[in-house]
Parts: C-alpha cells; structure tokens; sequence
C-alpha cells in the first residue's frame, strides 16, 4: 500500500512539475509574441498619388522619406485598385477594410440614395453633433461604410485597450480609415470658410480633448498663410513641364497659375484655410497634428498594438488645381518627402526605432490634364454629363410620355424613378436596353452595362467587368453603367484645367504599396498585388481576425 501511495506521489509531484513548464513555457510564449507585434502600426495614405510619382521623383528625394521605406522596406511596384470608382471615399474604405464598395458599401464620395431620393455623402451623419464648429462639417461618422477596418479587428482583439486615432485634411480620409470603433478621428474644418480647427464628432467624444483645444488656439494653422514657393531653384525642376502653360487652374486674385503664391494675400478670395489645404503646407499642418497625437495620446507606449491612419490630402488639392506634369505637384512631393522623414525621426524617438510597422499607399491615382494630352496627340476629352442626362430623359419622354424618368448620373450610374415605372407600368428590363442604346452613340462613351449583367459577370483580375463588378452594391448602385474612353472624365468648369480621378485604367488605378518597420522583410516585387491585400496582411502581421468582408489575401512574401 506504502508503495503505490509513494508511486502516486512522484507521479504528482511529477505531472505537477511539467504543468509548472508548461505553465511557464507558455508565459515564454506569450511574452514573446507580445515582443514580436510592432506597438505602433501607421497607415499612410498619399491622396491622388500615381506610381511613378515614386519613381519620377525619386532621385530628388532625401534619404529619410520615400527612400527610407524603399531602401529599408518591401516595395510592392505592380500594386492596383480593383475596383471603379477611384475616389477618395472608396480608395480610404477599401484600403482598411480590406474589400470593395461591393461589400463595404462606400461606392462613391457621394451617391444617389433611392430611398432619400438625393444625394448622399459618404461619411454624412445628421444623428451626431460637431465638436469644433458649428459647421455641418462637423455631422460626419463612419455610418455609411458596412464592414470592419484592420483597426476595428484589433480594438476587439485587445478588449479596446489598442488605441485608434485617424487623422486627414478630408472628413473621410480620417473617419474611413479609422473605422467604426476608433478613439477618435479628426480633420480640418477648411471648406465653406471653415474656422480652421481640427475637429471631430460626438460619435467618438463628448468633447474634444485638452490637447486638440490647445493645437487650435496656437496658431499652428495660421502660421501656413505664408508664400508659397519652389523649395529647391525652380529651373532645377526637370521632371515637370513649364510652370507657365495653359493647362492648370488659377487662383482668385493671380493672373497667372505660376510661381510663387502668397497665401495670406490669396486667402480671402480662395476660401481663407481652403487655401493652406489646396498647398503642400496642408501636408505640413498633418504632420504637426499627428506628431502632437502620438505624444498626447501615448501611441505606441504600452504592450497593446495601437493604429495611428495619417491621410495626406493636400496632394489631391495640389494635383486636381495644377495636374500631374505640373511644377507644383513636383514641389508638393519633394516636401511631403521631409514630411515622411520628419514623421519617421518622431516615430523612432517617440516610439522607437524598430518598435512601429509603417505602409503607404493611395487612394487613387490620376490622368494627365485632357488638354496636355490633346497637345501632344494623346486621345483625351471631357464629357459633359449633365447634358447627357437631359437628353436622355427627353428622349424617354418623347417615346414613353413621361417626364424625368431618370433621377441621377452621378460616378456614371443612371438611377430610374422605380415609383414613375411603377405608376406608368413601364417595364425597367426594356428601358435599360433603350437608354444603353442610346448611350453608345455618344463617342466618348465606350461601354455601357445593365447592373443585372455585371454583377454576374465572372472574369480575371484587373479586366474592366470585374472592376465595376467589385464597385457596384446592389442597395446603392444605379441601374445602368458606363464607361468613358480612356483619359475622359466629366466636363465641369472645375475639370476644364488640371485633374481628375475615377476610372478603371492604370493612370487611376496603379499607386505605391510601401511596408516599412518591425515585421516587415526588404525587398520588392512585380507580382501584381490588390489594394484590398493590405489589411488582411496587416491583420496577419498582427495576429488578429481579418476584416469580417475582407476579400483580400494576406502578402506573405512581405511579412519576416
């Protein structure tokens, strides 16, 4: 009996001893993947950004920027968007939740809502109250998009301890990026002669944070109504064409679209803050509000992995008013490229070097202006929507005796009035077939599709049926597509000189993808990558859930 009491004994103390080990292994284990996440994870996204900006002004730039996350980093040189349209409220949504406007519903910066029977804005929210202004630009949340972002997944996975923070000029450049749960998301109350604070919404706070209240009344934003002039000699600026051609937009109270530019002389006539944003100093102001973020708010301090989203928005601003060839856009990035370096130095003392994952990216890309293509024989154009709207309506009119029969063109969707069909007992499969007749004798249109045909359609990655496939929500989207020829976009007064962005072609859709930082291997690669791939493999960097849509693949060959 001695015996097997001694034998139980030692087989306890036995089993005890290993469950010990285990015990501690585990704690080895769990300390060790806790070392290995990185404390900081920022996403950059460059607002209107082509690939061979990187590329074209590369030899330009410093060593601390751009070339750092290249030299040091994975560059991803064959990265596109998947999806049309190509705008900025898509391009923030799609980046972060890691799917398309199919799923994650944000098919526009703004679009036909049927029920409403207007327009709506992709982040408007008449539920929530500003914090910052008295503005409506203050009404904004992330109600409107569908899905998680990469952030949301690592709120949840750190029961909320992982802070989020989106910061951007634009109110869905911040808010979209930042997702549904984040701590807070700010921008800039710049349009419609905004004051020029950094504001938010009461979906996030009930106030604004001592620390933002103090960066608005320091005058950091008014300091940018300086001049604006080339950084380095401008006949150093051979990468660009004249600063002087007929192809840029002009400010209110310059006779010509050249060099330099006073903005506090400019500013009365051009929006006051709109113009700091509409110049690389919006760029600059970014960068102070998000280095002020990181140390009010202890980014990157504790073992919780937090999410800083930085939107650079002035880009977009600089390249819609001047065009990619412009001397200004050239000068735009040669500065945003010691905005990157100095967000970096910040990153490595604050944070410390190795300790934070860095990725940049863009929310679209742009075309040439029509008019400098047109110069040199490059087929281009705009395309006046509005009127094509009215002529189809009297064109329906005349053949069906009903008025206005289609509500909307806008991001080149035509919406039916579903109660006139009703009412007149009109069959809608007919009409569709009439109207994408009648749109294809337009030259500048070059396809034309029924939603009920898209949305089966089933192709290869990048071909033009897959891409409107993946950006059309069968909820919000119109009823009849189309697409232009290449380098068309809409003829308004504001497209008449610079840029726009929309399309499916490669001057739209290819942007940089650059990883950067702790997690992340050195090299680079032509394989074609999605921008939907970026948050599954941030998520898979972090071991967290993907975004619930989530559509994309992890990028393994980026990940150590």
């Amino acid at each position: 009996m001695k015996n097997i009491v001694s034998l139980l004994l030692i087989l306890f103390i036995g089993v005890s001893s290993k469950a010990q080990d285990i015990d501690v292994e585990n704690i080895i284990l769990n300390k060790v993947a806790l070392d290995s996440k990185p404390k900081l994870i920022v996403g950059i996204v460059v607002d209107q950004m082509r690939y061979d900006y990187l590329t074209r002004f590369y030899n330009r730039f410093g060593d601390g920027g751009f070339k750092r996350m290249v030299n040091e980093g994975y560059n991803c040189r064959n990265n596109h968007f998947n999806y049309i349209p190509t705008k900025t409220g898509p391009g923030h949504a799609s980046i972060f939740t890691g799917t398309t406007p199919k799923y994650h519903g944000v098919i526009g910066n703004d679009w036909f809502d049927k029920e409403l029977k207007r327009n709506v804005n992709c982040v408007e929210d008449e539920s929530v109250n500003p914090l910052g202004t008295a503005s409506n630009d203050g009404k904004k949340s992330p109600q409107w998009m569908l899905s998680t972002t990469f952030a949301d997944e690592n709120r949840l996975f750190t029961q909320m301890r992982g802070k989020t923070i989106g910061i951007s000029i634009k109110h869905r450049g911040a808010i979209l990026s930042a997702g549904h749960s984040a701590n807070a998301a700010y921008w800039l109350d710049y349009d419609h002669d905004g004051n020029g604070n950094w504001i938010s919404s009461s979906f996030y706070m009930k106030d604004l944070p001592q620390w933002v209240k103090d960066f608005n009344i320091s005058k950091i934003t008014e300091s940018y109504f300086k001049e604006w002039n080339t950084l380095y000699n401008i006949d150093s600026y051979t990468e660009s064409g004249s600063d002087l051609n007929n192809y840029e937009r002009i400010f209110k109270g310059k006779e010509r679209a050249t060099f330099p530019y006073d903005l506090e002389k400019l500013k009365r006539l051009n929006g006051n803050y709109k113009i700091i944003a509409e110049s690389p100093f919006g760029n600059s102001l970014t960068t102070d509000f998000a280095l002020k973020a990181i140390e009010a708010e202890g980014l990157g301090k504790d073992d919780f992995t937090d999410v800083l989203t930085v939107s650079y928005s002035s880009t977009d601003k600089v390249g819609h008013d001047f065009g990619p060839n412009s001397v200004e856009v050239e000068d735009t990035y040669l500065r945003l490229d010691l905005e990157l370096e100095r967000l970096f130095k910040a990153l490595d003392k604050k944070v410390g070097k190795g300790e934070y994952t860095v990725f940049l990216t863009a929310d679209h890309a742009a075309p040439n202006a029509p008019a400098f293509l047109q110069s040199h024989n490059i087929p281009s154009g705009l395309f006046d929507l509005s009127a094509m709207l009215n002529d189809m309506n009297s064109y329906l009119q005349q053949k069906y005796g009903v008025a206005n029969i289609l509500l909307s063109r806008i991001n080149n969707q035509l919406y039916f009035d579903y109660q006139k069909l009703d009412d007149h007992q009109l069959d809608m499969k007919s009409l569709k077939k009439e109207i994408s007749k009648e749109l294809l004798k337009y030259k500048l249109i070059d396809k034309v599709y029924l939603t009920s045909e898209i949305n089966h359609f089933e192709g290869p990655d990048g071909h033009l049926e897959t891409l409107l496939k993946n950006g059309h929500n069968q909820k919000r989207s119109g009823d009849v597509l189309f697409t232009f020829n290449p380098a068309v976009f809409k003829d308004t007064p504001w497209n008449r000189k610079g840029t726009d962005h929309h399309s499916g072609f490669s001057y739209d859709t290819h942007v940089p993808l650059l990883f950067f930082g702790k997690g992340i291997v050195n090299g680079e690669t032509l394989q074609r990558t999605e921008i939907v791939d970026i948050a599954p493999t941030i998520s898979a960097l972090l071991n967290i859930s993907f975004p619930n849509a989530f559509t994309g693949k992890p990028l393994d060959f980026v990940l150590d």
